[in-house]
């Protein structure tokens, strides 16, 4: 239809002629769809043995055309074959990674990754005989080290959460092409708007949907990138393990995703001034965001992004004591977990990791850090909130 992101976010996956004469695709909220005779069941199980994408449903955990809609808008702003959804993040995360590793392999990830994500690594895959190793995204030279003989899967994020690393995914492609080992890429932070690690050559692209693609913060989905056969092999999965989306989900996300584009370029834009008046900031002693030169990666990050994204972490002049004040001092955003979403977020990320400092310090995450995911609210007004809450550190 068009390669313009704005034109394919409202139309891309689908149908032009809806039932009934919708203008939006319907919610079709069922669990269980039927046959007219033997002859369909026996197409069915033909087209099914051949891992027909245009297969019709069968049973709700494997299929829905709701969900089916979303995958193909999907697949199309990430320029993959095909997307799969689930019904969280961690749910693509976790499904996507047991489908494509056995008792034996070796996974080498990204230190910085979400922290569930390395939870997940650490205590739930050496159960089932995975050795995992871990590589901080700020050394690349420690990733080719930690590839061995049995490595079978190359797991990243960029940028990286809280501290927004961006990896340089064409030496990582060129390490895994070298090796035969496969790729895979949480892209949340990033957005298909402004990176699509698949033209990289990556293998594999994941988001939590609940984060930018759904843009409003009122569902949980997750979605998996990536040609056919691979994404097949994980579909297969999704359908035993059960992580499927629901209907009502995937419809909101299809509605969310419709203003992907004009929501990132607003929080973009925001962002990158928010990230200049902190660094500017007598109260304020680094600020993370890649569209800084003063960034470690932004080199990098001009190179592969078109946006540096609308998360932006900074460090006050003061201690965690300090840190929850700033934040209680802010007006306009809420404090939460979360962030990607229409409304601004601040969080004090080494609160929510564990109330025990030496925990913290373990994990890297500093006590005087805040984390701002940046909504679409006017970015002066963002401003002005933050300026009130850093003046009461010179009080």
């Amino acid at each position: 239809m068009t390669d313009r992101d704005s034109t394919t976010a409202v139309h891309a996956g689908e149908e032009r002629r809806k039932p009934y004469g919708a203008l939006t695709t319907p919610i079709v909220q069922t669990s269980t769809y039927t046959f007219e005779n033997t002859a369909e069941i026996l197409d069915y199980m033909r087209r099914k043995a051949k891992n027909d994408p245009q297969n019709r449903e069968e049973y709700g955990r494997y299929s829905n055309p709701t969900q089916a809609a979303a995958e193909d808008k999907i697949a199309e702003l990430e320029k993959g074959e095909q997307a799969l959804l689930f019904s969280s993040g961690m749910s693509a995360i976790t499904t996507t990674i047991l489908a494509l590793l056995s008792a034996g392999d070796h996974v080498v990830m990204v230190r910085n990754c979400y922290r569930r994500t390395r939870d997940f690594a650490l205590n739930f895959l050496p159960q089932w005989g995975i050795e995992v190793t871990l590589v901080p995204a700020e050394t690349p030279s420690e990733l080719a080290g930690a590839v061995c003989p049995h490595t079978r899967l190359i797991f990243t994020e960029t940028p990286t959460n809280p501290y927004l690393r961006v990896m340089d995914l064409s030496r990582i492609v060129n390490l895994a092409r070298t090796h035969g080992v496969t790729t895979a890429i949480d892209s949340t932070f990033a957005t298909p708007i402004n990176l699509r690690p698949l033209q990289y050559g990556l293998d594999l692209v994941i988001h939590s949907a609940t984060k930018y693609l759904g843009g409003h913060n009122d569902l949980l989905a997750g979605v998996v990138i990536g040609t056919g056969e691979t994404v097949a092999k994980i579909k297969k999965a999704r359908g035993v393990l059960g992580g499927i989306s629901s209907p009502h989900d995937a419809y909101l996300l299809l509605r969310g995703m419709k203003t992907l584009e004009l929501r990132v370029l607003r929080q973009n834009n925001s962002a990158l001034q928010v990230a200049q008046f902190l660094e500017e900031h007598p109260t304020v002693r680094r600020v993370y965001y890649p569209g800084l030169p003063s960034h470690p990666d932004h080199g990098i990050a001009r190179q592969q992004m078109s946006g540096f994204g609308g998360v932006v972490s900074f460090e006050i002049d003061g201690d965690a004591e300090k840190t929850g004040k700033v934040i209680d001092g802010l007006q306009l955003p809420y404090i939460g977990p979360t962030l990607g979403g229409v409304e601004s977020i601040a969080q004090q990320p080494a609160i929510f990791l564990s109330l025990d400092p030496d925990e913290r310090r373990k994990a890297g995450i500093a006590d005087n850090l805040v984390r701002y995911s940046v909504g679409i609210e006017d970015p002066h007004d963002i401003i002005a909130d933050l300026d009130r809450a850093l003046a009461g550190l010179r009080t």
